[in-house]
This record gives structure tokens, sequence and C-alpha cells, in this order.
């Protein structure tokens, strides 16, 4: 559409290729025109006829260009079936070949053309008014039958005569290549004198020339093309010739065409051992389409799906306009009124490597960054991919790894403050007369009741009750909401609510926009994180009694207008700030700034997912695996009793979803304090029970915790609530350690610390 079109180039064969091992054989090209002239020409079709499928038949010009461009002959002997002259040139390429012509058969009365003529001069024998009834063979020809025809073509009359030869050629006429002028919606007619569809009314600034028109004379296709290209350039603002020549060719005068759509046999159609085949690749005869026509499926696109006429690859290349054209005879209208069926893209099969290019690395995937990212890099963070964002993993100083840097930041979130780059979560912007309504049945908790100015939690579940993402929504007005996602989950989730409003509940009034990039959010954390802000923030109060937890302020932080929501994902006192994205380094460097007498420090995501399961604090996708509930996680309390519906209620019902040993969400310690068990995991009561062992569950979560001096464990074990105490075993590879099962809240349970 809007003349944007894909080309592929293949970079091989009878092209020059570069000696490098690393070059491309095939290339996409992208293009983006003024003007397009389609040239693309047009497919030989078969003819339907009895026995048509058997190895050994090909189309005329197939067993031309196995002679012609590969220096092949098809066969010995060969007997070529036509309505056209198209065949004749074959015969007379094959017969300089070496190949016999056993006999042409020619379903027209009356065969004058001056290909026609030529091959008698050549001593071929010429048939007309006569039809290929029967092939003979199994697993390659051995010969045909070739019967008269009545005059209306309907029947054959008398005897068949049989004709030895292993090789059949026919050729139904030519069927123009309109696969891309469709694609853009463009409209056919149907060229009766040419038996075929042509391009007709075009939606693009398209023009088309040579046989996809119809013109299948050389010196009409050659004029046509140089007269459309002089007027695409001139359209399209370059100087042209307008005074060249007519293009003169020598070629025969090529004779008409007789469309005999099915031709009969001695048996009727659908009936003997004969069978009319239409589309080769789907194995469609012309029996089905009568059938489909019998049974109301008189439409061509219901016709289509109920025989697979033009599906696959071929996609109507070869037996489109026979299948309209039986389709049409069996409901008695006109082929043009019957009209087409619509071709599927790509026209030309296409290797899924040319569309998606090879991997290179960084280029592989769009790398998304936030507007504090060079900051980041000039700290010399260390980076992982969460989804497309290139967020900072953690921030080392000099000479330390990972685990100490990790050790340090979360050390500095617990007794002091620290800095995380949170603008990655998904922001979605919800508005609307029914947006409560819309989140009260989104969420498994209620909404409705929510204050303007307050946030609540919220978890989303499938219909079958499993969590499937989370975070927090603001209410900014009566009929305005922000939700936050998880960074990865952000697409998904706007996919969800816009399946829900587009397809169960078209009812409500609900306005979903992705507002991720419009927002910087830095998240300020720890006991000083108050009087980091304090510094900073001229007109709100930070005050625990005018600013309570789960609440926001909009006003102004280091000059710029901004939000502050009080949020916790560190079981600390912390704020989260958002001002508008390009805005985001410069809050940062205040907030930076601001804080280095309070010995301020950026931490990363490696510290935050340790700070969370110090609180017992889940991540979906890392504590959730798409088979587990609310319950399951703990978090009855989040799931309502009192709300008349909401996605994945009924679920909760259900047997299973109640059975007691289902896996819940327990904390594991170790014997070992020092041993920091892998995620993944394999937890199991008796490691001494010969193979298979059953297993109770699995590590979800597991981390060096520096404020608990030891290592901390989340996992999914069944029935783990009820086993608390008790002691388990998690084989690794060299040894099986001891675990006991705790509470997966390892730090503050009484959530005293959240207001500094």
């Amino acid at each position: 559409h809007h003349n944007y079109l894909c080309a592929v180039e293949r970079r091989y064969g009878h092209y020059d290729v570069e000696t490098s091992p690393a070059a491309p054989l095939m290339r996409l090209w992208h293009i983006r025109a003024k003007q397009v002239i389609l040239a693309t020409g047009a497919h030989e079709r078969p003819l339907v006829f009895a026995d048509n499928d058997r190895p050994g038949i090909l189309l005329a010009s197939a067993a031309q260009t196995y002679v012609n461009r590969y220096g092949v002959t098809p066969g010995r002997r060969a007997v070529l079936f036509t309505n056209n002259d198209g065949a004749y040139e074959a015969a007379l390429d094959l017969k300089a070949a070496g190949v016999t012509i056993a006999e042409i058969v020619d379903v027209r009365d009356q065969a004058e053309g001056a290909l026609v003529r030529q091959a008698r001069d050549a001593g071929l024998k010429v048939t007309t008014g006569a039809a290929v009834s029967a092939v003979k063979g199994g697993k390659h020809v051995t010969g045909v039958v070739i019967h008269q025809l009545s005059s209306d073509g309907k029947s054959v009359l008398a005897a068949g005569n049989h004709v030895d030869c292993d090789l059949l050629l026919m050729s139904g006429g030519w069927s123009p290549v309109v696969h891309l002028f469709c694609h853009t919606q463009g409209k056919l007619a149907f060229k009766g004198e040419r038996a075929c569809f042509v391009p007709s009314e075009p939606r693009e600034e398209t023009l088309w020339a040579g046989a996809v028109g119809g013109s299948f004379e050389l010196s009409g296709a050659l004029n046509e093309g140089a007269t459309l290209g002089r007027a695409a350039a001139a359209a399209a603002g370059f100087e042209t010739n307008a005074d060249q020549e007519p293009i003169a060719a020598e070629e025969p005068d090529l004779g008409g065409i007789e469309a005999r759509w099915v031709v009969p046999a001695v048996a009727p159609i659908g009936r003997g051992k004969g069978k009319h085949f239409v589309d080769f690749q789907n194995d469609t005869t012309a029996a089905d389409i009568r059938l489909a026509a019998r049974e109301g499926f008189d439409n061509v696109e219901h016709m289509k799906r109920y025989t697979l006429s033009g599906f696959g690859t071929d996609q109507g290349k070869t037996g489109n306009i026979n299948a309209l054209a039986i389709l049409s005879d069996a409901v008695d209208r006109a082929i043009a009124e019957t009209g087409t069926t619509t071709f599927r893209p790509p026209y030309t099969p296409v290797p899924f490597g040319v569309l998606a290019g090879r991997e290179l690395g960084d280029w592989l995937d769009p790398k998304r960054i936030t507007a504090i990212h060079d900051w980041h890099v000039a700290q010399g963070a260390a980076f992982e991919d969460v989804g497309q964002w290139k967020r900072p993993w953690y921030f080392p100083n000099a000479g330390e790894d990972m685990h100490a840097a990790v050790a340090r930041e979360c050390q500095a979130v617990r007794d002091g403050v620290g800095l995380l780059d949170a603008s990655t979560l998904g922001k979605i912007d919800i508005q609307g007369p029914d947006a409560a309504e819309f989140l009260n049945r989104i969420y498994t908790n209620a909404w409705l009741k929510l204050k303007v100015g307050s946030i609540r939690y919220g978890l989303m579940c499938h219909e079958d009750g499993m969590v499937f993402d989370d975070g927090t929504t603001a209410r900014l007005a009566k009929d305005h909401f922000l939700m936050t996602t998880t960074t990865g989950g952000a697409a998904g989730v706007l996919d969800w609510l816009e399946e829900y409003l587009q397809t169960e509940w078209p009812d409500l009034k609900v306005y979903c926009t992705s507002v991720t990039e419009q927002w910087s959010t830095v998240a300020v954390a720890g006991p000083k994180a108050r009087a980091v802000l304090e510094k900073v923030c001229g007109d709100i109060d930070l005050a625990p009694s005018s600013f309570p937890f789960m609440t926001f302020r909009d006003g102004t932080v280091a000059g710029m207008p901004a939000r502050v929501a009080r949020i916790s994902f560190t079981g600390e006192l912390s704020y989260e700030v958002s001002v508008p994205w390009s805005q985001g380094k410069a809050l940062w460097e205040a907030l930076y700034e601001a804080g280095q007498e309070f010995d301020i420090t950026p931490y990363g995501t490696e510290s935050m997912h340790v700070l969370r399961a110090e609180k017992g604090f889940i991540i979906v996708g890392q504590e959730t695996d798409g088979s587990v509930t609310p319950q399951d996680l703990g978090m009855d309390w989040i799931v309502s009793k009192a709300k008349k519906d909401f996605i994945g209620k009924r679920s909760y019902s259900r047997e299973d979803t109640k059975r007691i040993d289902r896996k819940q969400l327990v904390g594991l310690l170790t014997e070992d304090p020092k041993v920091v068990l892998p995620e993944g995991a394999q937890i199991v009561i008796d490691p001494s029970l010969a193979p298979p062992v059953p297993m109770l569950g699995y590590v979800t979560s597991s981390y060096w915790s520096p404020a608990m001096g030891r290592s901390i464990t989340l996992a999914l074990l069944k029935g783990g609530r009820s086993r608390k105490g008790d002691r388990v075993y998690a084989p690794l590879e060299n040894r099986t350690m001891a675990v006991t099962i705790v509470d997966p809240v390892f730090i503050d349970p009484e959530g005293n610390r959240r207001d500094g």
C-alpha cells in the first residue's frame, strides 16, 4: 500500500557474488515509489481433463524451459494437448531438440495461426476438434486416448484413438500474474477474448504492461512497456523522450483461444476412475467444485475453503481461473460475476532468513534505553537486557566484582538511601467514564472506591485464574487512571486490555494509551529518602501524616513539574518521582547531587531483586510460570470475595485450584548459610529414595542477603505453607543441601520500615 514494496534480490547463480563467506546470498530491499509499473507476465495454465495428474504430464512452457534453458529433454515421444497456439511453439522447440512429436491435439475446430501452419509444414500431425480423454500408465505416462468432441464440446464422440507416448504437454492458455495488483485491492476485469482476468481499477499509482494486462504478443508488450515507462518517469518528475519510435518485433500471428474449462471424458465428471484435477497442490478436482456448489458453497471464497482450491503456496497461480470457471458453470453465472479469490502475499515463497536478516548481535533486536542511560554508561554500569530495554544491572566501584557491588548497593538502601532508574516500567494511561469499572473487572481486587490521589497494587489473571502480570495503578481523576506493569510485560498487558475492550466489553467507554516513554521515573529508597527529597521538593509536604503510603502528589521537584508517589518495592521508605521523559537525566542528576551528603548510592536491577526478595515481594515471571494463582502466592488478600465478577474468578472455585497440595510460595533457609541455591533447583523430601525421586517443588529466586548475612531463597513447594519448619533437601550437582521451610518474608514482616 502507498507504493511501498519489498523485493528479494537473489545474489547467486548467474549473478556475481562476493567471495566473502559472510556475504548474503539473498537481500531484502524496501522500496517507496512514486510510480509502479507491473510487468509481471503471465502463467501458462493447465487443462482440466481425466487423469491429468500423472507423472510425465507437464505444461508446454515447462517443457520449453527444460529444453531451451537447461538442455534437457523431458521425454522421448510427446503428445501436445492445447486450446491455443502456445503449444505449437513448444512442439517445434521439442522437435528441434530431438523429441518425437506423436500428435498435437487441439480442442478448436479451426486452428489456422502462423505457428499452426509452421507445425504442419514441419510434418507434425495436428488433430483439431478433439481432446485427450484419458491417460494411460501408472508411475509414468505410457499413452493417451484421444476422442473427437461434440459440436458443443460437452461430450466425446465414437471410439477413442490410443497413442503411445511418455510425455504429455498441455496448454490451457495464459493467466496474467495479477497478485501484486490485487494485494493493493486493485479491481480486476474478465477479458473474454483472452479468457483471463486483467487489472482494471488500481487503488495506488500503478500501471501495467505486457502479459499482465493481457498483451501476450511481444511487440505489444515492448511498446506498452516503453510508453508506460515514459509516462511513469514523467509523473515522477523525470525528463523523457516523448518522440520515441514504436518498437517492431518479428513474431508469428497468434490465433485465438477457445476456453474449454473442463474437457469431457467417456464417464461423466465425478464418476469412473479418471479424476479431473484443478488444483494440483491441494488435489482439488472439478467434481469437488461442483459438489461445493450443490451444497451451497457457491460464493467463490466459500468454495475456496470447502475445496482448498487456491490455498498454499500456489495462491491460484495455476488452477484459479479453471476453478472459477467451473464454479460459474455449476451455478449458471458469468465468470466476471463470480469474481476471484483473495491472493495472499508473498507472491513467491521467501525464506524466513531473508525477512529476519542475519544474527547481528546488538543489531538483532531494537535496543531501548532510558533518558538517563548516558549517565549510567559514564558511571561504568553493567547492563542487562529486560525485554528490549537496557537496564543498569549493578554499578561497580573500582576493583569490585558483581557480588561486592550488589552487597554495597543493598546495604546502602537498607541503611541510607539509594537511587534506581525505574523508567522502563510499563505505563498505560486509561481514561473514560467506565475506566473504574474496567479495572474492577481486569484486576482481582476492588477498584471502584479508590480515591483520587491514591494508588493501589493489583494482580491480573488469565481466565484460568493464573497470574500473568502485576503493578500499581494511580487514580488521577474520576475517569482517569495510570497503570504500571512489569517492564517485559507492558506490550502484552496493553494487548490484553485492548482485546477485552474490543471483543468482550465493547460497551465500556474506555481508552488505553501506552505512555511508557512519556515519563522518566526515578525511585529514591531508604531511611534517608525523605531527607533527600526535602532538599529538592519545593511545594510537596513529605511528612507521613500529609503524604501517606500508596498515595501520590503533583508538584515541583528540582524546578521540574513532577508526580511523586509513595510506593515501595524494597520495604524501605521509598518515593517514585516521574517527570516528562526528556527531563529524566536532569531529575536524576538533581537527586544525585541532593543526596551526596547522605552518601546516596545508585543501585541496579540485581540489588532491586535482592531487596524485594528479602521482603517476600514476587516478580511475575520468576515466582510465577503461568500455573500459579494468587492463593498459591499467599496473596488471598488481593482476591475480592465481594465483587460480582472479574477475570479468573470462576476458576478459583474449581477443584484443581482449591487443592491443598498445590505448589505454594515459601521461603527456604539453607543449613549452610553461605550456600546460595541455584534458581531452578528441585526440592525433595527424601533424597535417599530410588530414582525417580518425587519432586516437592523448585527454587524461584535465590540470593545472598547482605542484611541477613546469609543466603535466602524463595520456592514453590507442594503444600508449602503447611510445611513451615520442616526440613527438606535440594540435590545439587556435587552435594545434597538440607533446607528449612520458612515464611517468605525475611525482613521486617510487620512493615514498619516503609515509613522511615
